[in-house]
């Protein structure tokens, strides 16, 4: 059985609400319950990025690399570094001399405790909504942004 919903508004107002206004106040909502449970496991957004890819890098990843395939994110960005230089502090990574940065042991037990915090933190969010409304959602949200001039080569 699903649970009734409160809406802000009734739909025939909530139809004429800003999309740019939704957008930013889901995004911000969502942000802080991802960080938040991220935080609690110790290791911020950015840094569970740079660990994730770290670990499916055969090979380790450059500075450089993890700040270029980040940079789009979330306006991350050169801010990288400083969360890729404490990873490398709390040895969650190890920088050989090949300037390349690979996972740790240590990196893989808090990959693994934040991959878990990310699965509960989607169930959590995706509660009763169904994979059909969610990519109708998405859907829609793309449609708008490339109406609006938006790039969406830069997708998550």
């Amino acid at each position: 059985m699903r649970e009734t919903v409160e809406y802000s508004h009734e739909d025939a107002e909530l139809v004429k609400q800003p999309i740019g206004y939704w957008t930013w106040a889901a995004n911000k909502t969502l942000m802080a319950h991802v960080r938040g449970r991220l935080a609690a496991v110790g290791v911020t957004q950015p840094q569970w990025w740079v660990l994730h890819q770290a670990l499916r890098s055969e090979d380790g990843v450059t500075r450089e690399e993890a700040v270029r395939a980040h940079e789009a994110k979330m306006d991350v960005g050169a801010g990288l570094a400083l969360d890729i230089d404490l990873l490398v502090e709390r040895r969650m990574l190890v920088e050989g001399v090949d300037g390349r940065l690979r996972i740790t042991g240590e990196g893989r037990d808090l990959h693994r405790r934040a991959a878990e915090t990310q699965r509960a933190n989607r169930v959590r969010v995706h509660e009763g909504v169904s994979d059909e409304e969610y990519l109708t959602t998405l859907k829609v949200l793309q449609r708008m942004m490339r109406n609006a001039g938006g790039d969406l080569r830069q997708g998550a």
